[in-house]
């Protein structure tokens, strides 16, 4: 039997990517020439990589579905960011809110499978996203959740998450500290 591995799990738009912001809310671009990281998501991803973490990105992109992105497109900016960023793999369910199979936060679906392919720890483990269905998601999956608070002020905002940040810099130096890394194990292990 493998050792399990611990991972933190990140969503896609708001952590890693700098979304869209429209009417208090984010969009994921949809466009390969408006797809960009975040200053801080390489260097921070990279203390998570030399913490021994895997690193696992679990992404909604309903755009897919609905024709306005179309698998090219979704494809070169995975692959963008897998070249950029120190990253083990990336989860993507491009299900409609309407038509919302088991893989679609806030189901655990996409963390579930990842764990299985990547023989991942989920109670050791930490999701960190930007929405109110990261956090549930993670919660649903046995995981701790971190939330960093861009400010949308049209969405439902969580509250079972273990701690609050502005950005993932702080959310990554937090988790590094001994007491963040005891307080994830201690909430994942508690779900």
């Amino acid at each position: 039997m493998p050792q399990l591995r611990q991972a933190v799990f990140l969503d896609r738009d708001g952590v890693l990517v700098v979304p869209e912001f429209r009417d208090g809310r984010s969009f994921a671009p949809r466009r390969l020439e408006d797809f960009r990281l975040y200053r801080d998501a390489r260097p921070s991803l990279q203390k998570l990589k030399d913490a021994g973490y895997l690193l696992i990105v679990v992404t909604n992109q309903p755009d897919v579905s609905t024709g306005l992105v179309s698998e090219t497109v979704l494809e070169a900016m995975h692959g963008k960011m897998m070249q950029a960023l120190p990253l083990d793999g990336i989860e993507v369910c491009t299900d409609t809110k309407e038509a919302a199979g088991p893989r679609r936060k806030p189901a655990p679906g996409m963390l579930l499978d990842a764990a299985a392919r990547w023989d991942i720890d989920l109670a050791k483990s930490v999701m960190i996203g930007d929405r109110w269905s990261d956090v549930e998601a993670a919660k649903r999956a046995g995981c701790a959740a971190l939330f960093i608070d861009r400010g949308y002020t049209a969405e439902e905002r969580p509250s079972d998450q273990l701690a609050s940040f502005e950005d993932l810099a702080a959310a990554v130096d937090w988790l590094l500290t001994e007491e963040g890394a005891r307080q994830a194990t201690a909430q994942s292990g508690a779900q």
